[in-house]
């Protein structure tokens, strides 16, 4: 069964993570992603190791974890596009696509005639996506910028770490690109849903994706928080600024996470701990109660949990239907039951390894499911059969090509 874009073919000119992010998640769903990278150095995060993945002897290969992460699925074209015959070459590529990303700084492409007008009078149909720091537009447009920057620039990290008044308190940084990943994720749903408009009316587009804007909206029921009240949301380490008892508790030998959504479940909690009249006080009858009293009852409950081991608690709780769960390492995660039911690593062949690991997609499809047929690639795997099969190119012509630096 084809895959929901098996008839997709998309020319992937992103480098890192945001935009690579959002092509695999588009080559996960089928498409064909043409890599386009660098001759002799491909995209920056081939370098961004170690770790390295290792081949069958216990030898690093030079294929480094960050680029695998971020690029199964793909092909890999090498073409030097500051050259004039590497910029025919793409645009030819382009020409034959559905989709072209790219995450350059504003302008750039267009220097070298891969803009998006440039490529839109080859290809009327060519959804143009353009993955930038601060969008194509504004007083920063031209600014460069990391997912660091945004997480604090964007609000994130003024309502992420331990409250001000508390040790360790003062902002921090959420521990993966959070950013990047999730302005990939909006990425590759307004590529999708400008390919449904093309087939709809016939016109393609140019989509202007933004980390700032990306994150500015992550921010989620936050920001409507601050508009409502007027007051702005601050950081609250590990409780939730609406709801209580909702955070890390230590239990006798580690911790927990306890999270009370209603009253009923603060009741439940209460009979499992043996403090079943904890829920007639009139200071935690009700969330918004438990939220005026916050401190108080984060004591009784804290001293409560401390008596009993995480596996106790979490085992009792379940079973009461009160929400909870541990604080897995990532080790720890893919030993849990549930995560190995779902399958969430796969394996794929690579030809340096023998295998190479990723993690699965979430998206869960009952008649057209994800299927892990092409490992990350290595730079260059796939520039002859791309530039033969697409632009007609004989072994002689690619040859020459090569010899001349303009691809790799």
């Amino acid at each position: 069964m084809p895959r929901p874009l098996s008839h997709i073919r998309i020319l992937d000119m992103t480098r890192v993570l945001a935009g690579p992010w959002a092509s695999q998640n588009l080559a996960d769903l089928g498409a064909e992603v043409i890599k386009v990278e660098r001759p002799e150095r491909g995209d920056d995060t081939r370098t961004w190791g170690p770790p390295w993945l290792k081949d069958s002897a216990g030898r690093e290969t030079g294929e480094a974890a960050y680029f695998l992460s971020v690029n199964r699925g793909k092909k890999s074209v090498a073409i030097d596009i500051s050259t004039a015959r590497g910029q025919e070459l793409t645009r030819a590529l382009a020409a034959r696509c559905d989709v072209l990303m790219e995450n350059y700084k504003v302008g750039d492409l267009a220097r070298y005639g891969l803009g998006y007008e440039d490529i839109r009078r080859i290809n009327p149909g060519i959804v143009y996506c353009s993955v930038t720091g601060f969008g194509q537009d504004g007083p920063y447009a031209a600014r460069p910028g990391y997912d660091f920057i945004f997480q604090g620039m964007g609000g994130l990290m003024s309502i992420t770490g331990e409250r001000d008044d508390r040790p360790g308190g003062g902002p921090q940084k959420v521990g993966i690109a959070v950013t990047d990943v999730m302005t990939g994720m909006y990425a590759a749903l307004a590529v999708t849903a400008a390919l449904n408009h093309r087939q709809i009316y016939g016109a393609g587009q140019h989509i202007d994706m933004a980390l700032l804007d990306s994150i500015v909206a992550f921010s989620a029921n936050q920001i409507l928080n601050f508009w409502v009240s007027d007051r702005v949301p601050r950081r609250w380490g590990n409780a939730h600024v609406n709801i209580a008892p909702y955070e890390v508790f230590a239990t006798a030998d580690g911790y927990i996470i306890l999270a009370v959504g209603n009253d009923s479940q603060f009741a439940s909690f209460c009979r499992v701990a043996g403090r079943a009249e904890l829920s007639a006080d009139p200071r935690f009858q009700t969330n918004p109660a438990r939220v005026a009293n916050r401190d108080g009852l984060v004591a009784t409950v804290g001293a409560l949990i401390r008596g009993r081991s995480s596996a106790d608690w979490i085992a009792a709780l379940e079973s009461a239907n009160v929400p909870c769960g541990p604080i897995n390492d990532l080790r720890q995660v893919f030993e849990d039951p549930q995560v190995r039911h779902r399958g969430m690593r796969v394996d794929m062949p690579h030809p340096l390894s023998g295998s190479v690991p990723g993690v699965a997609s979430p998206m869960r499809f009952s008649e057209t499911p994800v299927r892990y047929d092409r490992p990350p690639p290595l730079l260059a795997q796939h520039t002859d059969a791309v530039l033969q099969e697409l632009l007609g190119m004989t072994p002689a012509e690619v040859g020459a090509l090569r010899e001349s630096g303009v691809v790799g």
